[in-house]
């Protein structure tokens, strides 16, 4: 008698799935907020909004890694692109000035692996963890013959609230205001395809060693990570989560705009926080970029216009505040953890919001 086919036949193994969900459970519970009234395994996660709001409004973002995940596998390191996934959606919150509350995941593969779906999940528990918000569920999907063996992708999705009027909106900025630039930790999640494509034409050898990493800073200083690291250690470094300094930011002085510098780089994000008629006038001498910049420039013979339009360059986030209040919010960044340094500020201009780096 010919035997039946069974889901597992076909590439989907649903007990496979359910191990999942249980090794994955207390990561969840690590991210637990008291607003969060349901657990892992149901059809939907349920939060309420925290007390003390008065006119709430909720915040929604979405975001992937991009191929940023073909160096992980490439490199069989799983562990920190979770990190990466939380940061692109939360770190796009808090420019508006929302709390992040809870995010939820989507991992896609061909065949499910334990071992690598568990540590990309860690990684997203400790991303929720650094960011406050509580991970409150997700979807695996294991789809044969839509991915090539070991090839997963991944999405994210997150929700905060604000209080309507704390809402950060770019009628806030003015002429006059100053710029910070809050430092990056490298290249973050965006340009992975540019890289990917300077490490085939340049023989970048991953595994090779790279020269201490330097946060971007003021000219003057200097912070160095450990020695050692691989050029594809470096290149794998998590985007940084700006979510306590920000706060800690907007608790203490009246941010007029924020800006996430993403895929575009301070040539397009920038202006996405101005009000029409502005220009954001940027000093790209005022800060040194983390030497992967240069490397990157110099290996793939990119030219500046084409570096401040792909990558961050070293600055992951920028602040919009009053002239009067630059010192203190540099105090108030730094105070939280943040390599944080003036680079510029807004001008009356004509037309389209813009940015002049010089």
């Amino acid at each position: 008698m010919e035997q039946s086919l069974t889901y597992r036949d076909a590439g989907v193994d649903i007990d496979r799935g359910n191990a999942l969900v249980g090794r994955i459970a207390p990561i969840t519970r690590s991210t637990a907020r008291p607003e969060v009234v349901s657990g892992i395994g149901g059809f939907g996660g349920l939060c309420e909004i925290p007390a003390g709001y008065r006119k709430p409004v909720l915040v929604a973002a979405t975001d992937g890694v991009g191929t940023k995940l073909k160096l992980a596998l490439a490199l069989g390191r799983h562990d920190s692109v979770g990190i990466d996934l939380v940061a692109m959606c939360v770190n796009d919150l808090i420019v508006c000035g929302a709390e992040p509350l809870f995010f939820l995941d989507y991992y896609a593969t061909g065949a499910l692996e334990l071992a690598v779906a568990e540590a990309v999940i860690g990684g997203i528990g400790a991303g929720c963890r650094e960011a406050g918000c509580a991970l409150i569920g997700g979807e695996t999907a294991e789809m044969p013959g839509m991915y090539g063996a070991g090839d997963y992708d991944l999405a994210g999705f997150a929700v905060g609230v604000v209080e309507k009027d704390a809402i950060i909106a770019k009628e806030r900025v003015a002429a006059g205001d100053r710029l910070i630039g809050l430092a990056s930790s490298g290249p973050h999640s965006n340009g992975y395809s540019l890289i990917r494509r300077i490490l085939e034409t340049g023989g970048g050898d991953l595994g090779a060693g790279f020269p201490a990493q330097t946060s971007a800073k003021s000219k003057a200083k200097s912070n160095k990570s450990p020695a050692g690291r691989s050029l594809g250690e470096t290149l794998l470094e998590p985007t940084r989560i700006y979510v306590r300094a920000v706060a800690a930011l907007a608790a203490e002085i009246e941010v007029h705009g924020l800006a996430h510098i993403t895929g575009g780089g301070l040539s397009e994000n920038l202006p996405r926080m101005l009000p029409a008629g502005m220009t954001a006038r940027v000093d790209t001498a005022s800060w040194r970029p983390p030497p992967i910049f240069d490397w990157l420039q110099q290996t793939g013979n990119v030219a500046r216009r084409e570096m401040f339009r792909t990558f961050n360059c070293g600055v992951g986030m920028v602040a919009c505040v009053a002239a009067a209040d630059e010192a203190k919010a540099l105090a108030v960044l730094r105070g939280a953890g943040e390599d944080a340094f003036p680079i510029g500020v807004v001008e009356a201009g004509g037309g389209e919001a813009a940015v002049e780096l010089i």
